[in-house]
C-alpha cells in the first residue's frame, strides 16, 4: 500500500474542502485533498451553479414568450421554443469549465489531489481507496469538510419519478407536471424556473407559510409572484406517496385528502450533514445533533482535528463553507484568526429575489435591541422602473441610540447583486449616516440602500 505523510488532510473536495486546500498551499503548507465525486462537490456540480443556470434560462424563454403579444414597451417577439436538452448541456459546460478552474488553482498551489473514497483510522490517519488501489494518508492535521446531503422522506424515497434537486437538474426535457414538496428557498427556485419553462408546478409544504425562515414581508411579493405564474401552492399538507398515474398524494393537516398532477416530484425538504461511509464515528467528536460541534476557529474536540462547511450546521451555505475554509487554513498556518457570523448573506433567487443579512427588525427586537427602521420600494426608484420590474423593497434596521447597522434585508428583481454592500456595512459596523453620506451611482437599484438609510434617519428624499 502507498503511503502519505502531510501536514493538512482535507477530507471534502467541495467549496470549503478545496478552499482550504488552496489556502494551505498558498502557506506553503503540504496538503492532501480527498475526495470521490467531481471537485467542487455539491455546489459547483449539482447545486449553487446548475441551479442558476437552470434559473437564468427560464427566465429568458418565460420572458421571450411574454414578448410574443407585446410588452409594455413594443417589443414583439415570434413563437419562442426551447430545446433543453442543448440548455442541460449548456449547464453542464459551465460546471466544467469550474471543474477545470478548481483543478488548475489546486495544482498551481501544489495540493495533492487523491480520488477515491476516504476511510478514518483515527485522528491522523485516514485510507483512500482509488481506481489505483489503495493509499495510507497520515497527517499532522485533519480537515472534515463532507458537506450535506438532500433529506429523503419515508413516503418518498428517492427513485424513478422521485428527485432530489440533483436529479432534477440532471433532466433532458421539462416535464408536464412537478410536484415540489417542500417550499423552502430550494424548492421555490426550481419550481418558478419549471414554471417558468413551461411545467404546472404545484408545491407542497407542511407548515403555514412558504419559505418559513424568512419573515413575511420579505415572501409575500414571493407568494404573489407565484400565484402570477399559476403556480399551485398547498400549505399546511404532507405528501403521503405516489399513484402510477402521475400523481401525488398529500393531506391537509384537518385529514382532507389532496391528489397533484406530479410527472416528477421534487422533494426538497432540507439538507442533511454528511456524516456516514468514511469512518467519522472512529473519532470522538462533540456534537451539535448530527452536526459536529467546532469553536470560533473551525477547530473540533479533538486535538488538531478540525471540520468546516455544512457539517458544522446552520447556515448551510456555500460563502460561510469557502470563509471557514480559508479560516481554518490560516489558523493551521499559525495566524490569529476567528469566524465572525454576523455578516453572512443569505440568498433565495426566487423570483423576486431575497436578501438577508444581520436581523430582521422582529430578531432585533426580541434580542433587546431598541432599533430604527427604513424601507424603500423599488417602486420609486427609476432604474428599477426602466427594467420594467419594480416590485420589491429595501429595509435596513439601525440601533436607536447610535445608528449602527444591524440587519438589511432586500426583496426584488437583481437583489442577489447588492448583498456585498450589506454585508461590507455590517461588517464595518456601519451608521445609517454612512450609508446615507456614500453617493450611490444614478440610476441604479443600488441608491435603495441609500434611499432606507435616509429612512431611519427621517431624512428620505424621494418618498
Amino acid at each position: 500500500m502507498q503511503e502519505i505523510s502531510t501536514k493538512v488532510m482535507i477530507i471534502g473536495g467541495g467549496p470549503a474542502g478545496y478552499v482550504a486546500a488552496i489556502r494551505a498551499g498558498q502557506h506553503g503548507l503540504s496538503t492532501v485533498l480527498v475526495d470521490e465525486g467531481r471537485l467542487g462537490g455539491t455546489c459547483l456540480n449539482v447545486g449553487c451553479i446548475p441551479s442558476k443556470a437552470i434559473i437564468h434560462v427560464a427566465e429568458a424563454f418565460h420572458q421571450a414568450r411574454a414578448h410574443q403579444g407585446a410588452s409594455p414597451f413594443g417589443l414583439k417577439t415570434g413563437e419562442t421554443q426551447l430545446d433543453f436538452a442543448t440548455t442541460r448541456d449548456w449547464k453542464d459546460a459551465i460546471v466544467g469549465k469550474l471543474n477545470g478552474g478548481v483543478a488548475f488553482l489546486l495544482r498551481k498551489n501544489k495540493v495533492t489531489v487523491l480520488e477515491g473514497r476516504a476511510e478514518i483510522l483515527d485522528g491522523k490517519t485516514c485510507t483512500v481507496t482509488g481506481a489505483a488501489g489503495p493509499t495510507r494518508v497520515r497527517a499532522e492535521h485533519l480537515v472534515i469538510a463532507t458537506g450535506s446531503q438532500p433529506m429523503e422522506l419515508a413516503a418518498l424515497p428517492f427513485g424513478g419519478r422521485v428527485l432530489s434537486s440533483t436529479g432534477l437538474l440532471a433532466l433532458d426535457r421539462v416535464p408536464e407536471s412537478l410536484a415540489v414538496v417542500g417550499a423552502g428557498y430550494i424548492g421555490l427556485e426550481l419550481g418558478t424556473a419549471f414554471a417558468k419553462l413551461g411545467a404546472k408546478v404545484s408545491v407542497i409544504e407542511a407548515t403555514d407559510t412558504i419559505l418559513p425562515a424568512w419573515d413575511r414581508e420579505l415572501t409575500q411579493p414571493v407568494a404573489r409572484r407565484l400565484e402570477a405564474l399559476g403556480v399551485t401552492t398547498v400549505l399546511g399538507a404532507r405528501a403521503q406517496g405516489l399513484r402510477d398515474d402521475a400523481v401525488l398524494l398529500a393531506a391537509r393537516k384537518d385529514g382532507e385528502p389532496l391528489a397533484v398532477a406530479a410527472e416528477t416530484v421534487l422533494v426538497a425538504v432540507g439538507r442533511e450533514p454528511r456524516t456516514e461511509g468514511f469512518g467519522l464515528e472512529r473519532l470522538d467528536l462533540d456534537r451539535d445533533g448530527n452536526f459536529i460541534r467546532i469553536d470560533a476557529r473551525c477547530a473540533t474536540s479533538m486535538r488538531n482535528v478540525w471540520a468546516i462547511g455544512d457539517i458544522t450546521g446552520e447556515p448551510m451555505l456555500a460563502h460561510r463553507a469557502m470563509a471557514q475554509g480559508e479560516l481554518v487554513a490560516d489558523v493551521i498556518a499559525g495566524k490569529r484568526r476567528i469566524f465572525d457570523h454576523n455578516a453572512i448573506p443569505a440568498i433565495c433567487f426566487t423570483d423576486p429575489e431575497i436578501v438577508a443579512v444581520g436581523l430582521a427588525p422582529d430578531e432585533a427586537r426580541s434580542s433587546g435591541i431598541a432599533v430604527k427602521v427604513g424601507t424603500f420600494p423599488f417602486a420609486a426608484n427609476g432604474r428599477a422602473l426602466t427594467q420594467a420590474d419594480d416590485h420589491g423593497f429595501v429595509r435596513l434596521t439601525a440601533r436607536s441610540d447610535d445608528h449602527v447597522v444591524v440587519g438589511i434585508q432586500a426583496v426584488g428583481a437583481h437583489v442577489s447583486e447588492l448583498s456585498s454592500a450589506f454585508s461590507l456595512a455590517i461588517e464595518m459596523s456601519a451608521r445609517a449616516e454612512d450609508v446615507a453620506a456614500t453617493i450611490h451611482a444614478h440610476p441604479t437599484r443600488s441608491e435603495a440602500f441609500q434611499e432606507a438609510a435616509l429612512g431611519v434617519l427621517g431624512h428620505a428624499v424621494h418618498i
